[in-house]
């Protein structure tokens, strides 16, 4: 087996169906993601960091930030037959390596299981500022207008 490569991938060099493939195989959190809907959050993120084995996409992360102030790693996923080698320390090591991670004051994940992994790598847990919408579709009531109305008043 040869050494699996880490690259800073460009986003239109990424096989989506192997992604795809990799996050229904991989990671319980991702299963059923829809080929469009990874394009479109591959397409808003940076860096996105992919690992291969020869043609084999084994690794997968992504982040997004304002690369100054606030970031967020996402979708962290590593291939089962590869787990244990160091591979997933190694690929969120190079996202925050990455320029338009490595200055910001603070990056964030969020991890359901892995706590202790994220943990030896340097994150801490954070209960104070998680909060979540889960579905915006209940804002569409609230409309455009609404909103210059309200700015339009100093609101």
């Amino acid at each position: 087996m040869n050494y699996p490569q880490i690259q800073f991938s460009d986003r239109s060099e990424i096989d989506l169906y192997q992604l795809q493939e990799l996050f229904n195989n991989a990671a319980f959190w991702a299963k059923g993601r829809s080929i469009e809907d990874l394009g479109i959050a591959i397409t808003n993120s940076n860096p996105v960091i992919t690992i291969w084995d020869r043609e084999l996409l084994i690794g997968f992360a992504r982040a997004t930030s304002d690369g100054i102030y606030r970031a967020t790693i996402w979708d962290v996923v590593i291939h089962p037959d590869y787990r244990g080698t160091g591979l997933g320390s190694k690929l969120v090591e190079t996202i925050l390596s990455h320029p338009h991670v490595r200055r910001v004051e603070r990056v964030y994940l969020m991890t359901t299981h892995q706590q202790e992994f994220y943990e030896k790598i340097g994150f801490q847990t954070n209960a104070t500022t998680t909060m979540v919408l889960h579905n915006q579709s209940q804002l569409e009531e609230f409309s455009v207008t609404e909103v210059q109305l309200q700015e339009s008043l100093g609101g």
